[in-house]
């Protein structure tokens, strides 16, 4: 195959060849998948329906559950289609849709956490200046450039990456249209232009990374400063469950993205990149219910109506 326009359709890679291993794959996927809409779906609903819960933290929190259902949307059905119907193709286009709603959404979900932790700053180390930094209108603007920004920056690697002559052939080491899959295919020397691009897109990230970390060193310094230890359990408990999404989201893609070749293989790529697209979407709403209190609360009166509406 001489490029990328003469070839209508990739290959995925299966997650087993026995026909009983691949209906355990997709039930598998389906449970985790009706989780993940199950948690989310709760979370945007709770946030919408409760006005106490009409606060930028949980503004954002809602555009988080947004973007996690998109996510995961993106990836899995296709995957628990090929293998209940055993087959590994997705059309060229499709391929290309997976990429560009995969970057967008995983990118705007990092730069997402990335104004939660700015969020968190400005409410513990500035509360006096929370309504000013932090109003109706500057949450929307906020989530706002981060969702358009990289929806232009999602189309810019998509096309980017599906311009490359592609010369060895139309199978891919993954699950899903994964970038670096799809780069392997490439001409040689060919990818050098996508290679740039995804370093720039490192730089990007590297500098939100520092940004929440030094917003949390902040943070941290400040929550120790409160004499009351009730205070202080409070601060920490809106705090934690942000930290604990970002350190899932990095750590993850770290694995997945700066191990050193020598140790890849397709089944471990296919464990990681299960790790770092499919499990945060679907563990995200958990983290956060588990240790905020009135997000329990305002769930605890979702399911009360919910029952009374059954009566």
């Amino acid at each position: 195959m001489s490029n990328g326009s003469s070839i209508t359709q990739f290959l995925l890679l299966a997650f087993a060849d026995m026909r009983e291993l691949q209906l355990l794959h997709f039930w598998l996927f389906l449970g985790i998948y009706l989780a993940a809409l199950l948690g989310n779906g709760l979370t945007i609903t709770a946030v919408a329906c409760d006005h106490h819960l009409h606060t930028p933290m949980y503004f954002f929190l809602l555009n988080l559950s947004l973007l996690d259902l998109g996510c995961i949307s993106t990836t899995v059905p296709k995957s628990m289609a090929n293998s209940l119907w055993d087959t590994r193709d997705i059309s060229y286009a499709g391929c290309a849709a997976q990429v560009f709603f995969f970057i967008f959404l995983m990118s705007a979900e990092f730069y997402l956490l990335t104004i939660m932790a700015y969020d968190r700053y400005v409410a513990i180390c500035k509360p006096l200046h929370y309504g000013t930094l932090l109003g109706s209108r500057a949450c929307v603007h906020m989530a706002a450039a981060a969702w358009g920004s990289c929806f232009f920056y999602a189309v810019l690697h998509t096309a980017n990456t599906f311009s490359i002559p592609l010369c060895q052939g139309n199978a891919l080491d993954q699950f899903f249209c994964e970038i670096p899959q799809i780069l392997k295919l490439s001409c040689a020397c060919s990818y050098l232009r996508e290679a740039r691009l995804l370093v720039t897109s490192f730089v990007l990230v590297l500098g939100c990374f520092i940004f929440i970390v030094l917003s949390y060193v902040q943070i941290f310094r400040a929550v120790l400063r409160i004499p009351s230890e009730q205070g202080r359990h409070k601060a920490f408990s809106t705090c934690i469950p942000h930290l604990a999404v970002v350190s899932l989201l990095v750590s993850t893609s770290m694995v997945a993205y700066l191990r050193p070749p020598s140790i890849s293989s397709p089944s471990l790529d296919l464990v990681v990149a299960v790790l770092y697209s499919v499990v945060p979407p679907a563990v995200n709403p958990l983290i956060y219910s588990m240790r905020n209190q009135e997000l329990k609360d305002a769930l605890r009166k979702l399911f009360q109506w919910f029952h009374l509406q059954q009566q």
